[in-house]
């Protein structure tokens, strides 16, 4: 029995599926960031496969990191672009920097973040800075400690982009007004 089209529904181009490391919209925009082979020790001997870490980012601040592995390279992004659109975050910014100094941490990584005058670039290494990138900020100091692994670095960098407010927010929630806040943190 075939079904009509009532029952299925409305139909949806490519850009509209979220799921199953099927195409993004367009202003979407994906980085590899680490391809990794691994093996798993089973009774017959090793088991290869490939664990892949993706950045996806829309460049107006909205960033996510995923993970995927699978036994080969091609699924392995897919499962991985997938994980990452779950995982998006909304950046605060202030034009085009942070509005705050913050330190994200993810494992053994602490990741420092300092926002930068116009014209500064950005200034970051590694999974860092391609995070900062799709995130679309422009102007942006930042300094990666601890551990090196570009995994945890990214996802040290999401977990300090979580947690930046801007200062209208923090007087709102705090009940004071702007004013007596920006008296307060510059005595």
């Amino acid at each position: 029995m075939e079904m009509t089209k009532r029952e299925r529904g409305p139909r949806r181009d490519r850009g509209d599926r979220a799921k199953g490391g099927e195409e993004l919209p367009k202003e979407w925009t994906e980085k590899v960031v680490q391809i990794r082979r691994v093996a798993k020790v089973v009774k017959g001997g090793k088991k290869m496969s490939f664990r892949t870490v993706v950045v996806v980012g829309n460049n107006k601040g909205s960033v996510g990191v995923g993970v995927g592995k699978a036994s080969d390279v091609v699924s392995s992004i897919q499962k991985a672009v997938a994980d990452a659109r779950k995982e998006v975050v909304q950046v605060t910014m202030v034009d085009t920097t942070i509005p705050h100094t913050i330190v994200g941490e993810a494992g053994a990584s602490n990741v420092l973040l300092k926002p930068a005058s116009k014209g500064t670039g950005v200034i970051a290494g590694g999974s860092v800075r391609t995070v900062l990138e799709l995130a679309g900020i422009k102007d942006i100091l930042s300094k990666a400690m601890g551990a090196r692994s570009p995994l945890n670095n990214a996802r040290a960098t999401i977990a300090a982009l979580r947690q930046l407010h801007r200062a209208e927010t923090v007087s709102a929630m705090r009940g004071i007004p702007l004013s007596e806040m920006v008296r307060s943190s510059q005595s």
